[in-house]
């Protein structure tokens, strides 16, 4: 088959793989957003932030890790899964063992309710246990499983959400003497939550655990350690870009008044949930990518791939970017119903154009991927954390979360011209850069013009995204078609 035409095949199962779970955990927002005043879901907001650093943490880098000596010939595969599975479980329980010990001392650095501790360490404990599993999957090209486990587990969080939060009160107000009343608490919503997603993360961790049946275990001390050599900047670029995606919310609860801080974290968090489709469509775009870049550094010219499937990435982000911007008051109606936290909507072109930037960078980074020098995309990660940090702290005070969103595009945008100017000297790719060059430029004028100049108005929005639609169709029509149709 076509490598091009597989790879896209691939993306479109890892895609659905990625939407799905996705679209479903996106109705949490309209259901949270219904259920929650905004400071409500701004403190949900701020414990999902320190949920995302300390995921990063337990992974510790390893899902790279795997795929790299996954991936390597001279390794035996069964020792290199179960190294890693011993690995991630060592890690995880002494984690959980010291997350016990320290409960108090996180929950008073963090501000989280001691409540919540509980139910966060249990969860990102089980969520780490998965990683190797699901990472297996993925690089014995099983996408339908991984997909159907994965949508599971949003469907079970979901349902569970919508019992605790909707059914459970009705039925609780309605015939209190039932045994489901005794489940319910008034002003127990944020447990309610979690209660939710430590639930569905069980039971995946019970439909992977084949996995961890296999026998026999074998711990190769040596593979081992140049996984964790491999792994450290992945890690620290992990960090890197979290601190990228939620430190803002953090930083917005420890820079803003005490009074307004939740409240403005809760609008904030919930307009950024516009972002959907462009965080969709890269997710499902990396999880397709990833394990073609290594499984294809090998083969004849790998480059001239590499610089089309980003070609591809940039024209596909572009047509989303827009779309999503000129119909975003149309979009929020049903992402975030609740005109509380629509105030927030003037940061939405500039968040949803900083994951389109998040996009572009994770396609350039192939280049450290495949020659192993991850210690790059660390050095990379960390001038956008600091940049990010830098710009909140400065301004946050002034501007609010405006800062946060400009600050989130800033970072994003260095890390694709330090990317691409680090690839050019030590792995070059034939980039079309006046074709990229082109359809950002198009699709962001396009995006400001709709949503800033022309104040959201929907039909000259829908005018410029037809326009654009038929610039890529006339451009790119044939090429697409050779793609698909070829075998």
């Amino acid at each position: 088959m076509n490598p091009l035409k597989k790879l896209f095949k691939q993306t479109f199962i890892y895609g659905l793989a990625t939407v799905l779970p996705r679209m479903l955990s996106f109705l949490l927002t309209p259901l949270y957003v219904t259920v929650l005043p905004t400071d409500g879901y701004g403190e949900v907001s701020i414990i999902f932030a320190w949920f995302a650093i300390f995921n990063v943490l337990l992974a510790y880098g390893m899902e790279t890790a795997f795929f790299r000596f996954y991936n390597d010939n001279s390794l035996n595969k069964k020792t290199v899964v179960t190294t890693s599975l011993i690995s991630i479980g060592v890690s995880s329980f002494i984690f959980m063992l010291l997350a016990f010990m320290f409960k108090g001392t996180i929950s008073s650095i963090s501000d989280i309710d001691p409540q919540f501790i509980t139910y966060a360490i249990l969860i990102l404990v089980l969520d780490a246990l998965v990683i190797i599993p699901f990472s297996w999957l993925r690089a014995n090209e099983k996408p339908m499983r991984y997909a159907l486990v994965k949508i599971a587990n949003v469907v079970i969080n979901l349902s569970l959400n919508c019992f605790f939060l909707l059914i459970l009160p009705i039925m609780a107000e309605s015939n209190p003497d039932s045994f489901l009343s005794g489940l319910y608490k008034p002003n127990f919503e944020i447990s309610y939550i979690f209660i939710s997603m430590l639930i569905a993360s069980g039971i995946t961790l019970l439909l992977m655990l084949r996995l961890y049946l296999r026998r026999p275990y074998i711990f190769d001390r040596f593979i081992w350690t140049n996984m964790m050599k491999y792994a450290a900047p992945v890690l620290i670029a992990g960090i890197a870009f979290t601190i990228n995606e939620v430190f803002d919310r953090i930083m917005l609860d420890w820079l803003l008044p005490n009074d307004i801080a939740e409240s403005e974290i809760g609008k904030y968090s919930a307009c950024y949930k516009l972002t959907l489709f462009m965080t969709l469509f890269a997710t499902a775009f990396r999880m397709g990518i990833e394990p073609f870049f290594f499984s294809h550094s090998k083969s004849d010219n790998p480059q001239r791939a590499y610089a089309q499937i980003t070609n591809y990435f940039v024209i596909l982000g572009s047509v989303i970017l827009l779309s999503v911007v000129v119909y975003a008051d149309v979009l929020k109606l049903f992402i975030v119903p609740n005109s509380d936290y629509w105030e927030a909507m003037s940061v939405v072109p500039i968040i949803i154009l900083a994951s389109f930037c998040l996009g572009i960078y994770h396609n350039l980074s192939v280049w450290y991927k495949v020659t192993d020098r991850t210690k790059f995309g660390a050095y990379i990660s960390l001038i956008g954390a600091v940049l990010t940090i830098i710009i909140n702290y400065a301004f946050i005070p002034y501007f609010g979360y405006v800062a946060s969103a400009v600050a989130t595009l800033v970072a994003y945008g260095s890390m694709v011209i330090l990317s691409f100017f680090f690839g050019r000297m030590y792995y070059p790719i034939p980039y079309n850069h006046r074709k990229i060059i082109f359809y950002l430029v198009v699709s962001i004028s396009f995006s400001m013009l709709s949503f800033y100049a022309f104040n959201r108005n929907l039909i000259i929005g829908s005018i410029l995204f037809i326009i654009f639609l038929g610039m890529v169709y006339r451009l790119e029509s044939d090429k697409l078609k050779q793609i698909f149709l070829r075998k």
